[in-house]
């Protein structure tokens, strides 16, 4: 994004598409369970303050209760059917093109319902629609500048999420380049092959640091760096660096942050491989169990001595809020010691990486 975008983004005059439309899906079961539930916290409101001598008119309630839930379930279709379109216009169109729905919608049952239940025609009739109406238009303002809010929070959080990945993304540790530049020139005279996969194996480490555009790729292409970073390591650690592959099959298309694992690996390396003399092993293992995709790295237990313990927390913290930006509260990132063992644990939707993917499209 450039930053003249970004410099207008805040404003947003200009249309929007779909995934930048503030209003949520409304075609999502969720979505229209909260307008349910939060209507009918509403009509319990004036059903109490209409009582007389009770706590709350069952009568009015019910019919209150009908009413109001018949306007908002046919008002959330018609702005689901007519989504792509109002995702068209500008904010202020879109806003104005809901309200007069909705009030449209208002209308009609109101008429109805004083057809069928009390007609009484003349200027009281006419009186009892335009208070519907005034409390309508108060009760659907209300709405649409909550989500227009929740909206422009979640695109803020966006940013920062995105702030955090590229600075993720950017950060090739010092040590680990220099460490695999002397690698590297020691093996060219003595076995040039494997310096040149060294070479190519830390320019795939470099273009994946550098590339900030994609947001969920595959597994497949998470696993490949990490094994291309574990080759330049092993160069330097040889028989100290043990690895053990558990992946299950099918698992390839599994959608993943770009430099989610990476960063794991490279904690289990610098924090639980480098500092023992007798190094140890590195347990990478993927499985799926009904609808989650399970991710374990395992290392032998830092030793108490060893500093670096604040850079790890950093890290695993860092992942933990991209996947949560991601993919909200179904992804989970746990950390364990057990026997001498460090584990870390990621949980991810079974979800299949389809190009890029925005933050608002999950969130709305």
């Amino acid at each position: 994004m450039t930053a003249r975008q970004n410099r207008e983004r805040p404003v947003q005059l200009s249309a929007m598409s779909d995934s930048d439309f503030y209003v949520p899906d409304l075609c999502r079961v969720r979505a229209v369970f909260m307008l349910v539930v939060t209507s009918e916290l509403i009509v319990l409101v004036l059903s109490v303050v209409q009582a007389q001598s009770h706590w709350i008119d069952w009568n009015y309630f019910g019919l209150l209760s009908l009413f109001v839930q018949w306007t908002v379930l046919t008002s959330a279709a018609l702005i689901c059917l007519l989504r792509r379109w109002l995702s068209g216009l500008t904010i202020p169109g879109a806003t104005a093109a809901i309200v007069v729905i909705v009030l449209l919608d208002v209308l009609t049952f109101s008429l109805f319902a004083d057809s069928v239940l009390h007609p009484r025609p003349g200027v009281e009739a006419w009186q009892g629609v335009a208070k519907k109406l005034l409390l309508a238009l108060l009760i659907t303002l209300m709405v649409l500048r909550y989500f227009y809010l929740q909206f422009q929070w979640q695109q803020q959080r966006e940013s920062e999420m995105q702030a955090r990945l590229t600075a993720l993304q950017a950060r090739i540790h010092p040590h680990f380049l220099f460490n695999s530049m002397n690698t590297i020139a020691s093996l060219i005279a003595v076995n040039p092959e494997r310096a040149e996969d060294a070479v190519l194996d830390l320019s795939e480490l470099f273009r994946a640091s550098l590339r900030t555009g994609d947001r969920l790729i595959p597994l497949a292409d998470e696993l490949d760096l990490c094994r291309r970073y574990l080759a330049i390591e092993k160069l330097r650690l040889e028989e100290r660096l043990a690895l053990d592959w558990q992946i299950e099959g099918g698992l390839d298309q599994q959608a993943i942050p770009p430099l989610t694992l990476q960063p794991l690996v490279e904690n289990a390396i610098y924090h639980g491989i480098q500092p023992r003399p007798s190094g140890g092993t590195v347990k990478i293992e993927a499985y799926r169990k009904g609808p989650f995709v399970y991710l374990m790295v395992q290392n032998p237990r830092p030793a108490p001595d060893h500093g670096g313990h604040d850079g790890n927390r950093m890290a695993l913290a860092n992942i933990q809020s991209r996947l949560h930006a991601l993919f909200g509260e179904p992804a989970v990132l746990k950390h364990s010691h057990q026997n001498d063992i460090y584990t870390v644990t990621l949980r991810l939707p079974w979800q299949k990486a389809s190009g890029n993917v925005s933050l608002a499209t999950r969130s709305s």
